[in-house]
């Protein structure tokens, strides 16, 4: 047996015992298939990591940058209680009306917000808007703003919040000091910003599975 496919079956073990799609869930990958989004949403053990993240935080405001189809939005916002607030931040428009429809489908509609444009250019926005802090932050966007996109999740949070950067492994290219790829120098700049930051402490953990070798960065906010 592979690797891969070592990986692909414990997943599917944990995911059947601990993380099981609902029709809800399903739903928002089908239709994001359907709709021709890319593959790249976070898988059903990552969903419930996620949500339990943000139930150990007791959030009541989330943000995400980058919704996709919303799969991982649907698992977040299910952590807020009935008067929490979740939102998220998707660059195309596709996308995001593929969100929508699959969070309204979920029920979390008067919960979760999909905002559309450009991050950085829906940040500034939000922050005139002076929301309450976001006890959690999730990150999982293009690689290159990555670095942005953490400045902004400080901004925004307040001592004690969390922040949660996908996908920082880069295929183990993350590694590699002299790369000039952006997504690669975008993830490490991210990185070295948590490593440097007087607000921030934070890790980074790798990982394999179904989505194959990959990470994320997780950050907390200091006071």
């Amino acid at each position: 047996m592979s690797g891969s496919q070592l990986w692909d079956d414990v997943d599917d073990y944990f995911i059947s015992n601990l993380s099981p799609d609902d029709e809800a869930l399903c739903a928002a990958l089908r239709d994001s298939d359907a709709a021709g989004l890319p593959a790249i949403a976070v898988t059903a053990a990552q969903g419930k990591f996620l949500q339990l993240l943000a139930q150990v935080q007791g959030a009541r405001h989330i943000l995400e940058i980058g919704t996709l189809g919303g799969y991982s939005t649907i698992w977040l916002a299910r952590a807020l209680p009935e008067d929490g607030r979740l939102i998220s931040l998707e660059y195309s428009a596709k996308h995001a009306e593929v969100a929508v429809r699959n969070i309204a489908r979920a029920g979390l509609d008067r919960i979760a917000e999909v905002r559309v444009g450009p991050a950085l250019e829906s940040l500034p926005k939000l922050a005139d808007e002076n929301p309450a802090p976001f006890d959690l932050v999730f990150i999982d966007a293009d690689k290159v703003n990555n670095p942005h996109y953490v400045e902004w999740a400080i901004r925004l949070t307040r001592a004690g919040s969390l922040i949660v950067l996908d996908n920082v492994v880069r295929g183990g290219r993350v590694a590699d000091p002299g790369s000039t790829e952006p997504d690669v120098v975008g993830t490490r700049a991210a990185i070295e910003l948590i490593a440097g930051h007087p607000r921030l402490t934070g890790t980074a953990i790798q990982t394999v599975g179904s989505k194959g070798y990959d990470g994320f960065a997780l950050a907390r906010v200091l006071g």
